[in-house]
């Protein structure tokens, strides 16, 4: 990966956690993490994973962000002064999910 495409996922990764907390009316209780960025080398796609608490919520979540992704995408393109400026698409982090999965596994065996 890119010094360039490290930049833009950090800066990514910060502005819509900011737009998330500041913007985006979610229940009481919910909360929602960017666990991770990861940007096309050309720039035009950024997928953005996001770890939800409590996992129970994670339906909800989904549906919200998909509701807002245009007002999401918007507050950020105001925010990047870039030439060109990715879309973006959220998925779920699973990747604490899997690890007390394994964990479980290990316990047992």
């Amino acid at each position: 990966m890119s010094l360039r495409t490290q930049k833009v996922n950090s800066l990514i990764s910060q502005e819509v956690s900011n737009i998330i907390a500041r913007e985006i009316d979610l229940k009481p209780g919910v909360f929602v993490t960017i666990a991770k960025v990861d940007t096309t080398r050309d720039l035009r796609y950024s997928h953005i994973f996001i770890s939800v608490f409590p996992e129970s919520e994670i339906h909800y979540v989904e549906k919200t962000l998909e509701h807002e992704l245009k007002t999401i995408q918007r507050k950020l393109n105001q925010k990047l002064h870039m030439k060109i400026l990715p879309r973006l698409k959220f998925k779920i982090d699973t990747t604490e999910a899997r690890a007390d999965e394994i964990e479980k596994l290990l316990r047992q065996i």
